[in-house]
């Protein structure tokens, strides 16, 4: 089945094309600094994009990732509480993005696969449809896992502002 992902900043959504026709659309967050692609502004990256990498299979809804590893630990509001220095909690599965266009999303300082960017699950509280991440797009833990159980790597996504 061929599949593909398209992120549409000004609403907020991602939408997953199967080749049957149908149009899976999913509420995401993506950054609260807006779109761009320079390294260390926070920005999400515009573009066609492919999902280098898949990480987190087989683990629990809310597993929590520290430098794309499980730490053992699921999300909860005792666990936030517990370290309330982590803002951007990175739950239940991973899908990092390369950047497919020389210049502009990939190599040198716009490479967004060095910036770890990725399609990642947040907390269920996050509020979704409004931008509020670091540069990643987010989506809630039983959307993400629905998603990622969907597509395989090698996926492309394209990044949107229009």
């Amino acid at each position: 089945m061929i599949v593909h992902i398209t992120v549409h900043i000004p609403s907020q959504e991602l939408i997953l094309s199967q080749d049957d026709g149908q149009r899976i659309h999913y509420p995401v967050s993506t950054a609260s600094k807006g779109t761009g692609q320079q390294e260390g502004s926070w920005q999400t990256p515009l573009g066609r994009h492919v999902i280098r990498a898949k990480i987190g299979s087989g683990l629990p809804e809310h597993a929590v990732f520290e430098s794309r590893r499980f730490t053992g630990e699921v999300y909860s509001e005792a666990l936030k509480a517990k370290y309330p220095g982590r803002k951007d909690w990175i739950l239940s599965r991973i899908m990092w993005l390369s950047g497919l266009e020389p210049g502009f999303n990939r190599l040198g300082n716009v490479d967004t696969m060095r910036r770890y960017i990725y399609i990642h699950g947040s907390p269920d509280t996050a509020e979704m449809g409004k931008p509020g991440s670091r540069g990643c797009i987010r989506m809630h833990g039983a959307d993400i896992i629905d998603l990622y159980d969907r597509i395989p790597a090698g996926t492309t996504i394209d990044i949107l502002e229009d």
